[in-house]
């Protein structure tokens, strides 16, 4: 599958790391991102309802869709912070939520996009303090699907829940535990 991105000075990244209300913002901070969408992708069922990727039945994951100007940030450094705001020695798990729409993922769209993932997962696994084994997976781009209205930017509509829900699952611990600073 090629890069979707319709403007050819943009490109397209696809990453499943947990809760995609956690990603949105990790993602939004960074100067050259241009939109980071929360959604499913990896799945079977077309056009999957939260609901029914929340029942673990469908094979989607959250995840989120960036588009970014290649000329003010990389694909790799996009990489970087995936890595670092995530657990990527859980399997369909991250922080306090659990299910396989949890499990995190790189979602390529070309085969470059294949490499440096490929190339950045090896780098985790040397970089991480605990040493276990990084168990994301590199998967070829399947169809994303946006998700409901309500999750899209739910860290700004709904700051108070959003944060309690963020403190309270253990993330910055995890995140500091395995990375040695503290992200996410």
């Amino acid at each position: 599958m090629e890069n979707r991105s319709t403007n050819p000075a943009t490109q397209t990244a696809i990453f499943a790391g947990g809760c995609f209300w956690c990603m949105e913002p990790v993602f939004d901070s960074i100067p050259g991102v241009l939109s980071v969408m929360p959604g499913y992708s990896g799945g079977f069922l077309p056009d999957p309802s939260y609901q029914q990727v929340c029942e673990g039945e469908t094979g989607h994951l959250e995840a989120v869709e960036i588009v970014f100007d290649p000329s003010r940030v990389s694909y790799r450094e996009l990489l970087l912070v995936f890595w670092r705001n995530i657990d990527p020695t859980t399997k369909n798990r991250q922080f306090c939520d659990y299910g396989p729409q949890y499990q995190t993922a790189v979602f390529y769209l070309d085969e470059e996009q294949r490499r440096e993932a490929e190339e950045s997962r090896d780098e985790a696994q040397r970089m991480n303090l605990l040493g276990a084994q990084v168990l994301t997976e590199i998967r070829p781009a399947s169809e994303f699907y946006p998700a409901e209205e309500y999750h899209r930017q739910y860290y700004k509509k709904n700051p108070y829940h959003y944060q309690r829900y963020h403190d309270g699952c253990g993330r910055n611990w995890r995140l500091k535990e395995l990375w040695g600073e503290k992200k996410g």
